[in-house]
């Protein structure tokens, strides 16, 4: 055999060889970078970014193959619709306010909101499509495409105002797009239009509601009380409004009662108002004495909105709470305890009219329970022993709050919401002094308010509160 076809023979081998390596290594390298990118999208790149990521790279895929493309559904959304509100274009065309892109479409139209609408936004600059235009929103992976367009209507043609929209979405999605996207559109709606409302309070007046603007400005954030009981009532509220579907199951009213009890000044109304601020509820203020009949109370009270707050201050002032059903024996205990048939339904009345308990408790959990839907029922004493026991029946009043004097961490709420300071020099003694005395959140607001130095006002708040402990020693010496 010719020596030179041998060493060219092995010349070429030795190529194949070196060409088979460096390809099995490019590939080993390739597959480390792709397993490490993916572990890196997975920790710094969000949801949404990773569904649009897919849909790119299966877009890609389809068209290197050559598959053919899939069929296409489109749902028209039209600003006047047969029911003639046009809730749902409404509903889209706020949802995709949010998804525009001012810098990523050449033209967009801008408008503003006029002041006073029912959604709350006031003066808002708003962004929206023109005729013509399209944009694309990834939902569980899936690429919806939004069209606005401008209908005929007869022989014109309506060339700048958008008539409807367009939803278009791969065929075999059309069950994700009806039962998840478009309720998952007007979910968030309608979440956005609660959270940026204009919240009012309305009380009862001449047997009607008039209402107002309410602007309190207390959150959880600036309650003073203790916070361990402060996230038990952000927990138990988050449960509630997160349950509809439960409570119809089990077929039960949907609504929450609390009763907030303890001395006068201990932030009852503050809490009330937090609780309104966090769930973006409007507040109806109940005054049963401005209440001459049962028919008027039920009136009053089957008028109030969906997620609305019932108020009712002072409940104990409000019914002669042991004029039971017939007079009872003085101590006798199991009487007290176990009424007879129909004392759930007490007969009592409000002092110089004609509105019964029963009445008031019928809304609470009776037949009238059922006239609305997620409602807080709050109900507000001084003096809890002294409220009609039907009024604590289980069921009725779900939660109750004990509202007492200032302990420390609500100390330090009130001079961070005053002074904003987490620390001071004087903390150490004042609360040595609160831990002696009693004293309601609304005594020490007085005094931090007298002066806008923390220096000076917490000075003062040490010297009224070491006040209070000599008049305490005092009084304790000379009962001795």
């Amino acid at each position: 055999m010719d020596l030179s076809k041998l060493a060219a023979a092995s010349l070429s081998y030795e190529k194949v060889v070196e060409t088979y390596k460096n390809a099995a290594a490019m590939a080993t390298a390739v597959t480390a970078y792709a397993v490490l990118a993916r572990g890196m999208a997975r920790e710094l790149l969000p949801q949404e970014l990773r569904d649009a990521a897919c849909w790119a790279v299966a877009q890609l895929l389809r068209g290197r193959v050559g598959r053919r493309a899939p069929d296409r559904r489109t749902f028209v959304i039209r600003r006047h619709d047969e029911e003639g509100d046009g809730a749902l274009f409404s509903d889209a065309r706020a949802y995709l306010a949010t998804r525009i892109d001012p810098h990523g479409m050449r033209r967009v139209c801008l408008g503003r909101r006029r002041c006073g609408t029912d959604d709350g936004a006031d003066g808002r600059h708003v962004l929206s499509m023109e005729v013509g235009d399209s944009i694309s929103d990834v939902f569980e992976g899936i690429e919806f495409t939004w069209t606005s367009v401008g209908e005929s209507e007869g022989h014109f043609r309506n060339k700048e105002e958008v008539s409807a929209l367009e939803l278009s979405f791969d065929a075999e999605h059309t069950d994700v797009a009806l039962k998840r996207y478009v309720p998952f559109v007007t979910a968030s709606v309608e979440a956005a239009r609660l959270r940026d409302r204009t919240l009012e309070i309305f009380s009862s007046q001449v047997g009607t509601w008039h209402g107002s603007k309410y602007l309190h400005p207390a959150t959880f954030d600036t309650v003073a009380m203790d916070p361990a009981l402060k996230h038990a009532i952000v927990d138990d509220l988050d449960r509630f409004v997160k349950r509809k579907d439960y409570y119809r199951r089990i077929g039960k009213a949907w609504k929450r009662g609390y009763l907030l009890y303890g001395p006068p000044g201990t932030g009852k109304s503050s809490l009330v108002a937090a609780i309104a601020n966090y769930l973006r509820f409007n507040i109806y203020d109940l005054d049963l004495s401005n209440v001459h009949s049962n028919y008027t109370l039920q009136w009053l009270l089957t008028s109030m909105s969906n997620k609305s707050i019932l108020v009712v201050e002072d409940i104990d002032c409000c019914f002669n709470a042991r004029s039971r059903c017939g007079p009872k024996k003085s101590g006798d205990k199991e009487a007290d305890e176990h009424p007879s048939d129909g004392q759930d339904a007490p007969q009592d009345t409000f002092t110089g009219h004609g509105i019964t308990l029963s009445g008031l408790l019928n809304f609470i959990d009776g037949l009238w329970s059922t006239s609305g839907e997620e409602r807080i029922i709050i109900f507000t004493t001084n003096y809890k022993d002294r409220l009609d026991p039907a009024l604590l029946r289980p069921g009725r009043m779900d939660m109750h709050v004990y509202m007492g004097h200032c302990g420390w961490e609500a100390l330090k709420t009130l001079a961070r919401n005053y002074f904003l300071v987490d620390d001071h020099k004087m903390f150490p003694e004042i609360q040595e002094l609160l831990s002696a005395v009693e004293v309601t959140p609304a005594a020490v607001s007085e005094m931090l308010l007298r002066s806008e130095d923390v220096d000076v006002a917490l000075r003062g708040l040490a010297k009224f509160l070491d006040e209070k402990k000599q008049g305490k020693q005092k009084g304790e010496t000379e009962k001795a």
